[in-house]
């Protein structure tokens, strides 16, 4: 009976040693849930996160380097016992204990499905310590919420440092969740080379040119717009598809680079006119004097017979002279005329400025994309103008 009960107290004693030297159960980072878009369309094929439990441990990824908390058993040594991991290099250990308390708090909120605040204090949290982790759970929270922009954002974020602060299979969630938010999303490529023009995206700046943007935006119609003083505006509407790259280029004109001038005739058409009555003119001109050649010829033929009746000779005298004095006069009617509608066209036919859309001055755009899938493969290109 001592042997046994000898046994029994080494087997007791050796169980609390046990339990007071484990260490603390980890908690992985909360199970997310999809959002509905990401419920209808293709899912990556990977198994969901673990859930959230408001009495579990922050995640093991997290716990090494943030203070350890007071209840837990014996006290993690200090940061220079060991070597600081790169997450979390410059981050004192104040910062790192409220980062992880904002943490613990918001995936308790997480839990619940208080979507809001889980987002903000995992924000709090960011301010505090930029951890994959805390990015993770964010991207988390956010899916509920419709951000799918951000929710990339911030799983670009968690996969910064590869899979060792995060669970290898929370670490494949995102990577497999991010590929398939590019497919869901379109790639703009905005370019400005006007120096000191802001270039504005739906009516919010985009950055300060020249420049160049490159990010993720959501399907559907957008406006491109740049402005700067001195110069006219440009604004650009273009629809981008799911998977699309958009290439967008800016350019800004001044008011004399985009006016060309038109006239409403040609330029010698109204110099046509002008001539062609001056030449009628001249004609009627030139038959006035030999119609008053011979109204002379007829009056020296009457005189020389002394006011006798003309003879035929005399008679065809006169007759010539008046068929060539009303020719005379209607040519100067005509050629008068003439002249005075070619001056007209002439003041009419100046030249009229007007402005052109910049898009005449751009040159075609050409992008190529190649398109996989069902065994089978292409190429896809489109040519703007």
């Amino acid at each position: 009976m001592r042997r046994v009960r000898t046994g029994c107290r080494l087997v007791l004693a050796m169980s609390v040693v046990l339990v007071s030297l484990g260490a603390p159960p980890s908690l992985a980072a909360p199970r997310p849930r999809a959002p509905q878009q990401a419920r209808n369309k293709q899912r990556p094929r990977a198994s969901p996160a673990p859930g959230p439990s408001s009495s579990e441990a922050p995640p093991s990824s997290l716990a090494p380097d943030a203070p350890t908390a007071p209840e837990a058993t014996p006290p993690t040594p200090p940061p220079s016992a060991a070597p600081e991991r790169p997450w979390a290099q410059g981050v004192s250990p104040e910062n790192q204990q409220r980062a992880l308390e904002l943490f613990q708090t918001g995936n308790a909120l997480l839990k619940d499905a208080v979507f809001v605040q889980a987002s903000e204090k995992y924000r709090k949290a960011l301010e505090l310590w930029s951890h994959p982790a805390i990015h993770y759970n964010l991207a988390l929270a956010l899916m509920n919420l419709d951000q799918p922009l951000e929710v990339y954002e911030h799983l670009v974020a968690a996969l910064r440092f590869g899979a060792e602060p995060l669970e290898a299979d929370k670490f494949e969630y995102a990577r497999n969740y991010k590929l398939l938010l590019e497919k869901q999303l379109a790639r703009l490529d905005v370019t400005c080379d006007t120096p000191g023009a802001t270039v504005l995206l739906d009516g919010k700046p985009l950055f300060q040119a020249p420049g160049h943007y490159s990010g993720l935006v959501r399907p559907g119609a957008h406006t491109f717009s740049a402005t700067l003083q001195g110069y006219l505006p440009q604004n650009l509407n273009r629809t981008v598809l799911p998977g699309e790259t958009a290439n967008i280029t800016l350019r800004l004109y001044t008011t004399e680079e985009l006016t060309r001038y038109r006239r409403r005739f040609s330029v010698a058409m109204p110099w046509l006119v002008m001539g062609a009555g001056a030449a009628l003119a001249g004609g009627s001109a030139w038959m006035h004097v030999r119609a008053r050649a011979h109204f002379r010829s007829f009056d020296a033929g009457i005189a020389a017979c002394g006011g006798c009746v003309p003879p035929l000779p005399l008679a065809t005298q006169l007759e010539r002279g008046y068929l060539l004095q009303t020719s005379a006069i209607t040519g100067y009617t005509v050629g008068g005329a003439a002249f005075i509608t070619g001056a007209i066209l002439t003041a009419l036919n100046q030249p009229q400025p007007y402005r052109i859309d910049p898009a005449q001055l751009a040159q075609p755009q050409v992008s190529i994309r190649p398109l996989l899938g069902g065994g089978s493969g292409g190429v896809q290109a489109l040519v703007r103008f």
